[in-house]
């Protein structure tokens, strides 16, 4: 699974929001499948198919437990994760926390990032694109050494 592309999105009155159908398909999530939702990081939030939170706790799990930042990383992290159901018209519901959390409007943006999806309000994106597009290839350079 590659989850790649950027996708404005509305956010209706009930916090839902629609998934593209090529993102589902991609994730292997049907209506009524399960994913979930999680705080991310700069201000987004993190949509994961089953398999790969699921991954993602695997990898958590060989943490050193003793380490300070691993012990409050999992519990921001699993104590605001929650897990929705992609409804007949493949929306999910964002959990009024975590919208809160992510400063979430109207308008929003799903992005593809490798094996998860990211939620932004479009605001934050914006401003996240103008601060680190300029930087793309000392950002790569670092990131692909």
């Amino acid at each position: 699974m590659l989850l790649t592309g950027t996708y404005g999105r509305s956010i209706d009155e009930k916090l839902r929001v629609a998934v593209p159908k090529r993102l589902r398909e991609a994730m292997a999530v049907r209506d009524g499948g399960v994913v979930y939702i999680a705080p991310g990081t700069d201000g987004s939030l993190g949509i994961f198919p089953e398999e790969t939170f699921h991954r993602w706790a695997d990898r958590l799990a060989q943490s050193p437990p003793t380490r300070q930042e691993v012990r409050a990383f999992l519990r921001l992290f699993y104590a605001q994760a929650q897990q929705v159901e992609l409804d007949r018209q493949g929306r999910v519901r964002i959990p009024p926390e975590l919208a809160t959390l992510a400063k979430l409007e109207k308008e929003v943006v799903l992005v593809g990032v490798q094996d998860h999806l990211e939620l932004w309000s479009e605001p934050t994106w914006k401003s996240y694109l103008a601060e680190r597009q300029p930087q793309y290839d000392q950002i790569a350079e670092k990131a692909l050494m």
